[in-house]
């Protein structure tokens, strides 16, 4: 457990300080960094052709990242379709098909890294580059200036601090705002881990493959091929990034991306690295330290939870190898360099946030193990993506406020606003978008066999389908990897899933900010509903868990609830023997 409490302690150490740091940046005070990149940034103002001192509606702000976003994922998918002919391509790596490419594209662009791919076998060095690295510098910056436009609206700031009651007030400049999200927070922390990576072994080379000469046992030659390149330049930003998609297919379980203990301790640390220091950072730019602990608090005993849990179910026996093998931690499917603990922590921190990236593979972790990386992205908040992590935080803020103002008879508030019909219809479309694109595409998928392609036709086949759809939607990219996705069917529907569930959860948030912005400020009172107490804290928590189970309780029953109840002999021999034997006519025995 010392690797538990040293990688949150020092997430948390170097968080603290990030934060402060980054409210500086997007409040526009001088940081140790302006002398280098103040001339620089403003060139790029000029070369792109805007006025940063001119600010935007919501509206604006929420067409100008979808505008620049779509425009990146064009160039990314022209790159994947034509990559063979086109230089940096040592290996002569054919072109992608038309359906790849495209989810490729989309997974790239909505910050998510699902990868039916494997990138060492079929990217060149230019669209691992162009493709897939740049844009894992992009889309969290978009995230990232989403959140900061929002809290624009709620809080004020550098131009919502002059406008007046009914005046739309704009929400800052969202070329401004990616701009320093990737010249003073991304690029810098990714050179410094990029070059520790370096440092113990990573590979960072524009060379061809290397070839070994290997002699076994008996004496008899063979040459394996052993993919390199840059890679070390990408594992930094996937990481600290939170956007997962891997060099190699088996993402940081592969000694060449993650080869010692010390470059697993930094990626862990990495995951959870800036979505912490953006709930610090919310504090300090909102100039409401107690809000930013009462997110923190919030969201660290989620984590906990989750991390407990799956920590817990690993170290124990699989039950679906009872009798088969020595009791003891599930070890199938984990790096005997890592083990289980730290694999099952870097499981739920993975999924807490949306990073997906792996060191182990999550289809082979027990039932437990294997939900409870669902359940945090169907929560989607604790911690969450760079950015959106936070802005959907915000969005259960509102439901929670909402119901605590009907218990308390009162019109719901928050910082002096007034939440009415129109807020809250947003806040619940940005809810709701959630069940409809993960349970809809799943009930179809496994009602046509074929369309599915899961090792598994028991309950873990279920697990599996809901697994991928869960994961395209909260913008993770980890998945139960028995699952054969690179078919045009899964390379369709996900993307659709991906888009969707990108933009729809961050332009209905920045609509509601954009609502509350041009709203009168009231004074608070005895009578004002104050949100920054423990009271309200469990309140909130309560409203998390109770939504979630509400929306995707019946589907975990039909995937890991019910693998672990038939795999354990004991727990099925308790239970309604006709239920059990029923479900094993429907579903299967699991496999």
């Amino acid at each position: 457990m010392i690797d538990v409490v040293l990688i949150y302690g020092l997430a948390f150490l170097l968080a603290w300080p990030l934060g402060h740091y980054m409210a500086r940046v997007f409040r526009s005070e001088r940081t140790w960094l302006d002398p280098i990149l103040n001339s620089l940034e403003r060139g790029l103002y000029w070369l792109i052709g805007i006025n940063s001192t001119q600010g935007m509606t919501w509206f604006g702000y929420a067409r100008a990242l979808l505008f620049s976003n779509l425009l990146v994922g064009v160039v990314a998918y022209l790159v994947f379709i034509f990559q063979g002919s086109l230089p940096l391509n040592p290996n002569g790596i054919p072109g992608m098909s038309w359906d790849l490419a495209l989810h490729t594209a989309a997974s790239f662009i909505t910050n998510t890294n699902q990868q039916h791919y494997s990138g060492q076998a079929q990217l060149s060095y230019l669209s691992q580059m162009v493709g897939i690295t740049a844009l894992q510098i992009v889309t969290p910056a978009a995230g990232l200036a989403a959140l900061v436009a929002i809290l624009r609206g709620l809080f004020g700031g550098r131009y919502a601090s002059t406008a007046t009651a009914g005046e739309p007030r704009d929400l800052g400049n969202y070329y401004v705002d990616v701009t320093k999200a990737i010249t003073r927070v991304l690029i810098p922390m990714s050179l410094v881990l990029a070059l520790l990576l370096t440092w113990q072994g990573v590979p960072s080379t524009f060379e061809g493959a290397k070839t070994a000469t290997l002699v076994d046992p008996q004496g008899e030659v063979t040459e394996q091929t052993i993919p390199v390149g840059p890679v070390a330049a990408m594992v930094a930003i996937k990481q600290l990034g939170t956007n997962g998609g891997g060099w190699y297919g088996p993402n940081s379980a592969v000694p060449l991306e993650n080869p010692t203990p010390l470059t697993n301790l930094f990626e862990s640390v990495s995951i959870i690295l800036i979505p912490i220091a953006i709930v610090f950072m919310v504090g300090y730019f909102t100039r409401r330290k107690r809000f930013g602990m009462l997110a923190l608090g919030v969201m660290t005993v989620i984590s906990v939870v989750l991390a407990v849990t799956v920590i817990a179910a690993e170290n124990g026996s699989n039950p679906t190898f009872q009798g088969l093998a020595a009791a003891g931690p599930n070890w199938e499917g984990k790096e005997t360099r890592f083990g289980p603990t730290p694999s099952a922590l870097w499981a739920t921190l993975t999924t807490q946030t949306s990073n997906g990236s792996v060191n182990a593979m999550h289809d082979s972790f027990t039932p437990v193990g294997g939900m409870v990386p669902m359940i945090g992205m169907l929560i989607n908040e604790t911690y969450g993506g760079i950015g959106v992590g936070f802005v959907n935080f915000l969005v259960f803020l509102f439901i929670a406020v909402f119901i605590a103002g009907l218990m308390v008879g009162r019109t719901p508030e928050l910082f002096g606003r007034k939440l009415e019909a129109k807020e809250v219809k947003l806040a619940a479309i940005a809810l709701l978008i959630q069940p409809l694109l993960i349970l809809v595409p799943t009930a179809i998928a496994l009602s046509f066999p074929d369309l599915t392609g899961n090792s598994n036709p028991g309950f873990h086949g279920i697990s599996q389908v809901f697994y991928e759809y869960t994961s395209a939607f909260a913008n993770n990219g980890s998945g139960f990897e028995g699952l054969g996705d690179n078919t045009i069917w899964w390379n369709v529907t996900t993307s659709a899933n991906l888009i969707l569930a990108r933009f729809i959860p961050i332009f209905a948030p920045l609509a509601i900010a954009g609502f509350l912005a041009v709203k009168r400020v009231a004074p608070e009172t005895a009578g004002t509903l104050r949100i920054e107490t423990p009271i309200f804290a469990a309140t909130l928590v309560s409203v998390i868990f109770i939504l979630t189970l509400l929306n995707f309780l019946p589907v975990l029953v039909l995937g890991p609830i019910g693998e672990q109840l038939v795999a354990v002999p004991e727990i099925t021999a308790s239970v309604d023997q006709e239920w059990v034997q029923a479900s094993r006519a429907l579903f299967g025995r699991p496999q």
